[in-house]
């Protein structure tokens, strides 16, 4: 059952949309909202922003630029961190007071960011917790935290809101669509919302301020828990690890039917993060489909009923994993050991490399929309859906998580410098997680979905292209696509 929820709030102008027979709230964005933001905040003079990894330089440069002279916005980062020299070039130097270090800056704020990584916010709770002012809000941006403590029966101070808001896209995502919004008001990165602890009884008004000050176009609500259940599972599966072994087998299998490796690439790669990540950006699952001719349409439906009943194994899976603490256990383990045996990069297999000439003569116009590709990266898409479905969470979050995450903020990024380098350059939680899960995926591709296809080793369900069209989740992104940017994301 898809869970329901509701907020009050005062300061934003709260709507309701219905998602496939469900009532949702959320708040839209803009600009126009800016001079709002004093009364979100009422009671903060001081936000730190703790951290300049994937998400801190984004959100530390947005509040600083959406505040202006309204509220001060410093960042803190760990003592002797190389970090200090980027976020002095963007703006932020310890002469004017809004750079320090980050137990000095977390006692001398009223609100606090927590951007440091998992793995740092595991091993330095604690300390973030003894430095926090009594009634400061901690927010944060990911779930993590909450799961790490309840492994250890462990709980936020009782004294303090606590507070996320957690922007649907990578750091640089946040930040490039926020600028354009300097001239497209509303362009930006969706936001969930979540309240864990609301002492003050200010959490939601400084949560919605938080989001809009970040350029999130539409916040809507979820739990820190569900967030972190749906974050985690969706980076291993579709967003990053799932494309991730989709694209390679989908590489190999191109180069044994006779595909030169640009060709390859192209029906393989560049056709996920091209024209099926636009059509489905703009048009949904249901638009890419019925693009496709009638005959195209069949080789569609036959890689979806391959390629669906392994991408409903493996999320169901990767949601047992994380779920259980397991999965969280599993990053912080592996980031002990990153000292000794630290990550390589991916990108020197020869898909990465034939990817790199590939890029050089892209006509983007002109790129193949293999129906077969299509049927692949839907089918695991649709599995993480339904998943998220049948753990009851909400489907704005669904839609965000499993979807509009990837076609409006990753794939764009993939589709510039390729997916190996999303893989080598995203946090440290998504980078292991894309690791230990993407050959998962490649691997029950290769022997499962592919030969059913191709020599008929298993009867293919042909129930599950119907099903597919007669889906909710269709009617949820057509009104998603209501609250979507005019513009794309520019990657530069």
């Amino acid at each position: 059952m898809i869970d329901e929820l509701d907020f009050t709030t005062n300061v934003f102008d709260k709507e309701y949309i219905t998602l496939a027979g469900t009532r949702e709230a959320i708040v839209r964005g803009g600009r126009d909202l800016f001079d709002r933001l004093p009364r979100a905040f009422a009671g903060i003079n001081q936000i730190a922003v703790v951290g300049w990894g994937s998400q801190g330089p984004a959100q530390a440069q947005n509040l600083r630029d959406s505040l202006g002279d309204r509220l001060k916005v410093v960042v803190g980062l760990r003592q002797g961190s190389s970090s200090f020299a980027a976020a002095r070039a963007a703006g932020f130097t310890e002469a004017d007071e809004t750079l320090g270090e980050m137990f000095a800056v977390i006692a001398a704020s009223d609100m606090v960011l927590l951007l440091i990584s998992d793995a740092a916010q595991a091993a330095l709770y604690e300390q973030v917790f003894a430095a926090l002012r009594p009634g400061a809000t901690l927010g944060l941006s990911h779930g993590f935290l909450l799961g790490h403590l309840r492994q250890h029966n462990a709980s936020f101070p009782a004294d303090i809101d606590v507070i996320a808001v957690c922007p649907k896209g990578m750091g640089a995502s946040v930040r490039a669509l926020y600028l354009q919004g300097s001239e497209t008001n509303g362009a930006g990165i969706n936001a969930s919302f979540a309240i864990e602890q609301d002492v003050s009884g200010h959490a939601t008004e400084r949560a919605l301020g938080w989001s809009v000050a970040l350029g999130a176009p539409y916040t809507f609500q979820t739990t820190l828990r569900s967030e972190y259940l749906s974050d985690l599972t969706g980076e291993r599966a579709i967003l990053l690890g799932g494309v991730h072994g989709i694209v390679e087998s989908l590489y190999r299998r191109f180069r044994d039917h006779g595909l030169t490796e640009t060709e390859a690439y192209r029906h393989s790669v560049d056709c996920v993060t091209g024209p099926i990540s636009r059509s489905v950006s703009r048009d949904g699952l249901i638009g890419l489909y019925r693009r496709l001719d009638v005959g195209d349409r069949e080789l569609f439906g036959q890689a979806y009923a391959a390629a669906y009943p392994v991408g409903l194994e493996l999320t169901h899976e990767i949601y047992d994993e994380v779920a259980s603490g397991n999965e969280i256990l599993s990053v912080i383990m592996a980031g002990n050991r990153l000292g000794r045996f630290p990550m390589g990069k991916i990108d020197q297999a020869d898909m990465w490399r034939a990817g790199e000439i590939a890029r050089q003569d892209r006509d983007d116009e002109n790129l193949p929309l293999n129906p077969f590709t299509a049927g692949i990266f839907c089918g695991v898409m649709m599995a993480q859906i339904d998943t998220f479905i049948e753990k009851g969470h909400p489907y704005s979050e669904i839609a965000n998580e499993s979807v509009i995450e990837a076609t409006d903020s990753l794939n764009p990024y993939m589709h510039a410098r390729g997916i190996a380098y999303m893989v080598d350059n995203c946090s440290t939680t998504a980078r292991l997680g894309s690791r230990k899960w993407a050959p998962r995926f490649d691997y029950l591709l290769t022997q499962t979905a592919y030969p059913a296809v191709d020599h008929k080793t298993s009867v293919l369900d042909t129930t599950l292209i119907e099903t597919f069209e007669q889906h909710p989740i269709h009617e949820v992104l057509a009104t998603c696509a209501q609250m979507r940017p005019s513009v794309d994301i520019l990657v530069q």
